[in-house]
């Protein structure tokens, strides 16, 4: 599915397509008494070595409805070569909570991303199962390989004397966009807010992916259905028609004036990640080992910390694997790498903030391997004490970075942790100051702990807080280190993976800092000509 144009060095060695999956359900239990259920799906990925179910993603609430089309869709990446085992469970929303037993379960379904691509048309129906003894209806899980198209475009639409359906009062009118699949269905792809109380509505503008609308075919159908909001969800239909991208994009004009009409249309190209690069954003790439007494004396074999001869300790297994990726966007491989929870020479001070090269003032090491040897040394002369403090190496790498917002560099901090945290309310105030910086904390947890305080950090659910104060942005990755480990040995692939998981985020969080500053990148420098060659002009 991938094609040669999609060729990347990078992760050319894990071969994968992008993949986006829509979820439609029909016939749900009813769980409310006097309306209907409000359904949420949460998609669930299994881990490679130890087969733990983690938490993907979730699509938005639907009030009233045993029939939810969601409009939020899944994007994985389809590896052809492996069985991506995943889980869709449905709740019943009850209250605002994001805390899932506090919510009624309707079902579950249990599938692979292999079955529903492979499906006809890429269209799997399965019955939900899991409450003994209850019919509990069928899921319809749709896979769309998506193109790479970057276009992003912003469009208003407004009507005029819409048809009246409530009795007393004027319509709420909303609409819903679809596009159209190779099988002659409609997948949706948008859905507007309602205006209260008017036949003449005008929608506020909104952004949508050109992928997302037609998935870069200009003339695949669109169709937009046009409905008075019920609050029991029972949305009187008032009308619809179809259109295509490259009517719409003619703007607005006689062609664009439907049962609405396109008040403007403006196309964006959206600026990628390896754009900022090419324009010489650097990225700085600094470690913290966690060098507490929980991991074990480095001495024997059951600590995490232990030097076998023969074979990486976990810490230096992820090390290498997230390490080897980032440090191909760093262009002087110089890596700053600190240690924390430990007792240092020669007076046993404790410190959660010391240079693993021993030198507090240039902590810097050279290349991946560099800091390796950096790490093995240390262990050899400090002694691996507590608590499990993060605040103050989050705090080390920000003051740099608040050095710099321009979008000329931006930094990472890669967190290798066994576990629970000691000062999680300095953490989430050092997380939610770091959250306005050019920053990202990614949190690989080692060993057989509970992560559920790294769970939390990691604000994909929930945005942290600190003092009433919320993060401007998500900036956390977290994720086990257990879950990567291939019982058939196959290291090379599950660090491969690790790396791709540890740093699936980080693109969108560097994103969303350049975007909300208004940071364009800069142009990518021409090509290199050699002294004595002719520039090559333009007639």
């Amino acid at each position: 599915m991938a094609s040669i144009g999609d060729f990347d060095p990078l992760h050319a060695n894990i071969p994968a397509t992008k993949v986006e999956i829509s979820v439609s359900c029909r016939k749900l239990l009813d769980r409310d008494t006097f309306s209907k259920s409000d359904p949420l799906c949460v998609l669930y990925l299994q881990g490679v070595g130890n087969k733990e179910w983690r938490e993907y993603g979730r699509t938005e609430a639907i009030d009233n409805t045993l029939n939810p089309d969601f409009v939020r869709k899944f994007l994985l990446d389809y590896f052809f070569e492996e069985r991506q085992n995943l889980r869709f469970d449905l709740y019943d929303v009850d209250s605002k909570s994001s805390n899932l037993s506090e919510h009624d379960f309707l079902g579950q379904v249990f599938s692979t991303l292999g079955e529903i691509v492979g499906s006809l048309g890429s269209r799997l129906e399965k019955p939900l199962v899991g409450i003994p003894g209850k019919k509990c209806g069928a899921i319809i899980l749709t896979a769309e390989e998506l193109n790479n198209c970057h276009e992003i475009v912003m469009m208003q639409f407004c009507a005029n004397k819409l048809d009246k359906k409530d009795f007393f009062g004027k319509s709420d009118p909303f609409l819903v966009f679809f596009r159209s699949n190779e099988d002659g269905t409609f997948t949706i792809c948008h859905k507007t807010e309602f205006v209260k109380n008017t036949l003449n509505p005008v929608w506020q503008a909104f952004t949508i992916p050109v992928r997302a609308l037609c998935n870069g075919d200009f003339d695949r159908t669109i169709k937009v259905e046009v409905y008075d909001w019920e609050r029991d969800g029972s949305h009187d239909f008032i009308g619809e028609f179809t259109t295509n991208y490259r009517e719409l994009s003619r703007g607005q004009s006689q062609f664009n004036v439907y049962e609405v009409t396109l008040l403007s249309f403006v196309v964006e190209t959206e600026s990628t990640f390896l754009d900022y690069i090419r324009g010489g954003t650097q990225i700085n790439f600094t470690v913290a080992i966690d060098f507490t007494a929980s991991n074990g004396h480095p001495a024997q074999p059951t600590s995490l910390h232990y030097m076998n001869p023969y074979q990486l300790n976990t810490y230096a297994m992820a090390l290498k694997a997230v390490g080897e990726i980032i440090q191909d966007y760093d262009s002087d491989k110089m890596f700053p790498a600190l240690g924390f929870g430990a007792k240092l020479p020669p007076d046993g001070k404790i410190s959660h903030e010391f240079a693993l090269n021993g030198n507090p003032h240039n902590p810097y090491c050279q290349g991946i391997e560099g800091v390796m040897e950096a790490y093995y040394q240390s262990l050899k002369s400090v002694q691996l004490y507590g608590p499990t403090n993060f605040a103050p190496v989050i705090n080390h790498v920000a003051r740099y970075a608040a050095s710099v917002k321009d979008g000329s560099q931006y930094f990472i901090l890669l967190i290798i942790t066994d576990g629970v945290i000691s000062d999680m309310a300095q953490t989430k105030e050092s997380i939610v100051n770091a959250a306005c910086l050019p920053m990202s904390i990614i949190i690989v947890g080692v060993g057989p702990a509970e992560f559920n305080a790294m769970e939390e950090l990691d604000g994909d659910e929930i945005r942290i807080s600190s003092r009433g104060r919320y993060a401007e942005r998500d900036i956390v990755q977290f994720v086990p280190f257990r879950d990567y480990v291939d019982r058939t040995g196959n290291h090379v692939l599950s660090m491969a993976r690790l790396a791709k998981d540890v740093l699936a985020e980080i693109p969108e969080q560097f994103l969303s800092y350049m975007k909300a500053r208004g940071i364009k990148p800069s142009p990518a420098p021409p090509p290199y000509t050699p002294p004595g060659y002719p520039l090559q002009t333009q007639l």
